[in-house]
């Protein structure tokens, strides 16, 4: 009978672990979508399919700002090897260069922060949107993996 509750605890707490990883794997998958919608209705401006709007650009840079925030949180070593849902998973060299990425994390916040300042028009954003692109793609191509 003590054996039965052991496996039994010993399975809940599994099942806990592995509901814990998920759990933080969408929660750093939230902010990663978040950014890729602002980005788009960015995007759309510059493409001139919407028109040029300054609230849509300040939500846009405070949820940048927010993922920058937490970023260095975002990807605990519990999750380590997790395989996401969707078609990408956090690479392992995440916790392997550390260093590498907390230096895109502060590259990220740097042109989010200069953005911020610098985009009160159009040609500002067309300016400024391209940057902070590029710090996304660099951390994606080197920290993100494509699900098989």
């Amino acid at each position: 009978m003590m054996r039965a509750v052991v496996v039994a605890a010993t399975l809940l707490l599994g099942v806990g672990a592995v509901v814990a990883q998920q759990d933080a794997v969408k929660h750093a998958q939230g902010f990663m979508k978040g950014n890729g919608k602002n980005a788009g209705a960015l995007a759309a401006m510059i493409k001139g399919d919407k028109p040029y709007d300054q609230a849509t650009v300040d939500t846009a840079i405070a949820q940048f700002e927010d993922t920058a925030k937490n970023l260095p949180t975002l990807f605990p070593e519990s999750i380590k090897g997790v395989k996401a849902e969707g078609d990408y998973s956090p690479s392992p060299k995440i916790w392997e260069d550390q260093a590498g990425f907390s230096e895109h994390i502060a590259s990220f916040a740097k042109a989010v922060a200069d953005a911020k300042v610098a985009i009160k028009d159009i040609d500002s954003l067309k300016a400024t949107l391209p940057v902070i692109g590029k710090q996304c793609g660099g951390c994606h191509e080197t920290y993100r993996v494509k699900n098989s």
